[in-house]
């Protein structure tokens, strides 16, 4: 059996997993089982919930774990406060015969915090590019996606990506703190911070990163000069960085 770990890869808002179809591809090369899950807030189904996203990775995470395999949690944007909290109690093998979750990369991410919902570290209030839509239960954007996510593809791929993006539930942006866990606190991580993010203010994503860090996270920041959509402008430097913070979590373990 491979001893590498298996990555698990969980997109962010709006998004589907075939955001990372390059990143899975790249890590295949090099012998890395990698599984991409989709968020059931991307469904089209407005009444999802905050654990359903939880529990639909935390699943892809135990199909590994159950089989004795370790599992790396890479994670993007609004994705990182679901597979943050996906990792409770998975970071300790449960019997000899178990894996368990060994390191969180986190792509242009905040840092989940226990009971705190999505929205809360945003004081509840949407930034200028999406409105709440109460009355469809959808979180709709309103400017143009190209420039806000995709501005370092060419025009062509960039207009691919918008006609890919999906309806995103509010759900769980604003409900489900019970659910939220600060699983970051539990395992070594990697935060990759996006400098030329047009989504993400790069001087909130340093912040959050140092304050995880001064919060006593074993949290190594690296930074990518990419728009917030690194996993498709730039995933030979993702996969770089992604086998390199692999590297250093197998040696936190033998070291532990």
């Amino acid at each position: 059996m491979s001893t590498k770990p298996t990555i698990i890869l969980v997109p962010g808002a709006w998004h589907s997993e075939t955001v990372y179809d390059q990143v899975v591809s790249l890590l295949s090369e090099q012998g890395y089982k990698s599984i991409a899950v989709a968020l059931k807030s991307t469904s089209g189904d407005s009444s999802t919930t905050p654990k359903d996203d939880i529990d639909g990775v935390r699943d892809a995470i135990l199909g590994e774990t159950n089989q004795g395999r370790d599992v790396v949690v890479t994670v993007h944007s609004f994705g990182g406060i679901v597979g943050a909290s996906a990792i409770k109690g998975l970071t300790a093998k449960q019997d000899n015969s178990s894996g368990r979750v060994v390191g969180l990369i986190m792509l242009a991410s905040g840092f989940a915090q226990t009971g705190k919902t999505f929205m809360s570290g945003l004081d509840n209030k949407p930034p200028p590019f999406w409105v709440a839509d109460t009355t469809t239960g959808f979180a709709t954007l309103v400017v143009d996606p190209l420039p806000l996510f995709y501005h370092d593809l060419s025009a062509e791929e960039g207009a691919f990506w918008v006609k890919k993006l999906l309806k995103q539930s509010l759900k769980p942006m604003f409900e489900g703190g019970e659910y939220v866990y600060a699983g970051w606190k539990d395992v070594p991580v990697v935060a990759v911070i996006s400098t030329d993010d047009r989504s993400f203010p790069v001087d909130a994503q340093k912040f959050f990163a140092q304050s995880a860090k001064d919060a006593g996270g074993d949290v190594t920041i690296k930074e990518l000069f990419s728009s917030h959509s690194l996993m498709l402008s730039k995933p030979k430097e993702v996969v770089e960085i992604m086998t390199e913070a692999v590297s250093m979590f197998l040696e936190k373990t033998l070291s532990a």
